[in-house]
């Protein structure tokens, strides 16, 4: 039976307060629903910047955002990703990323895995951060190497050209149809075989095995899982206690009862 079997909302914010009292050691893996609560959207609300079912050039928002088209028309890809930058230009992160930041000060070891390309968690003040799928203000020439931090993409034009090689320049992100990144990884494994007290799934649908397999890791090893969404997920039906709440109010009615007691 799942300890938070008919128990109410607030009742499960203190069954996870008291695992987090006895955990040193944390992993956060985050998904596009904290940063929903800072304007940005989820992936399906990016779907519904575009509300036909191809772009004018004809091909589907997937495939117009995927590492193949970003190699032989990059002018397509930068295009897109320009639209869906610029309207999420103005947000900036929220309460649920700096509690976890404030989180990492306080416990022995935090970890965040994120999906998200939007650099919340690291401007919030996390320093241990997994970003699996890159981070869309850092820019790079596959070519020459050459590599930049970018605000936004009001600094740029677009498509970007190297100022070295003059080849178009990529974000550091991690496309449809890519590899996740092998360094990433490296580190993803090694902090799971040292293992966590306690393990967060917040705001993300868990569609991808790697996203998946922490979870499952969790179960397998005894420790506690604990899921923030306000949906049902891949996940829902593994994890210990789960929270059907909006990230950064169920991490800020976390925090705030954890520094209670």
């Amino acid at each position: 039976m799942r300890m938070d079997a008919g128990v109410g909302q607030e009742k499960k914010i203190e069954q996870v307060v008291e695992l987090l009292k006895k955990s040193k050691s944390i992993l956060f893996i985050t998904g596009a629903g904290i940063s929903a609560d800072s304007g940005l959207p989820t992936y399906r609300g990016i779907g519904g910047l575009y509300n036909e079912k191809v772009t004018e050039e004809g091909i589907p928002i997937e495939m117009a955002l995927a590492g193949e088209t970003l190699e032989k028309q990059p002018e397509i890809t930068w295009k897109y990703l320009s639209q869906i930058e610029k309207n999420c230009r103005n947000a900036k992160y929220n309460r649920g990323h700096e509690v976890i930041a404030q989180m990492e000060k306080v416990f022995e070891r935090v970890w965040v895995l994120t999906q998200n390309i939007d650099g919340f968690h690291h401007a919030a003040g996390s320093k241990n951060v997994i970003d699996i799928h890159g981070n869309m203000h850092r820019l790079l020439c596959a070519k020459c190497g050459w590599r930049k931090i970018i605000k936004d993409f009001s600094e740029i034009e677009i498509p970007p050209l190297c100022p070295n090689c003059k080849t178009i320049a990529r974000p550091d992100v991690v496309f449809f149809g890519e590899m996740l990144p092998a360094d990433k990884l490296v580190i993803l494994e090694r902090e799971l075989k040292r293992g966590f007290d306690i393990y967060f799934s917040i705001g993300t649908t868990s569609v991808f095995p790697y996203i998946q397999q922490p979870i499952l890791y969790a179960k397998s090893s005894g420790s506690p899982a604990i899921e923030i969404n306000p949906d049902d997920t891949e996940v829902s039906h593994i994890v210990d206690i789960k929270l059907h709440m909006r990230a950064a109010e169920a991490l800020e009615a976390l925090w705030r009862q954890y520094q209670l007691e």
